[in-house]
């Protein structure tokens, strides 16, 4: 029983220094750390340029990224090629004024999908 709970203690140790040492291995998720449009932002029309940046790669051939027009209709973006790993860019042409979304889903090297969406306005 001693011995169960010396390795038991020895192996949560290990982990512990091993997410100390490298914080990559708690934070392995995909997290969107900025965007263009901003989140919430006003941009000018009715051309718009799309890059979104995360903490970490991302596979852009199993990322989909959907563009949420002002009645609710979601239009597939083409992600361009990846110029970086940890960066998805597209464009989205002819857009009218209104209040729309992107809506992203990436897969990051660590395996697992990660979500969300940036609400965005054309004048």
């Amino acid at each position: 029983m001693r011995r169960e709970f010396v390795l038991k203690s020895i192996a949560l140790t290990a982990i512990a220094i091993a997410i100390v040492l490298d914080p990559r291995i708690a934070l392995a998720h995909a997290v969107l750390t900025h965007s263009t449009p901003a989140a919430n932002s006003t941009v000018q029309g009715p051309d718009l340029p799309i890059t979104l940046k995360f903490n970490s790669r991302v596979d852009g051939t199993r990322s989909t990224l959907l563009l949420v027009d002002p009645s609710g209709k979601s239009t597939p973006l083409t992600i361009d090629k990846q110029t970086a790993s940890d960066t998805l860019t597209t464009h989205a042409a002819q857009l009218s004024a209104g209040k729309y979304a992107i809506q992203w889903q990436v897969l990051a090297v660590d395996g697992h999908i990660t979500r969300g969406q940036i609400p965005f306005e054309v004048k």
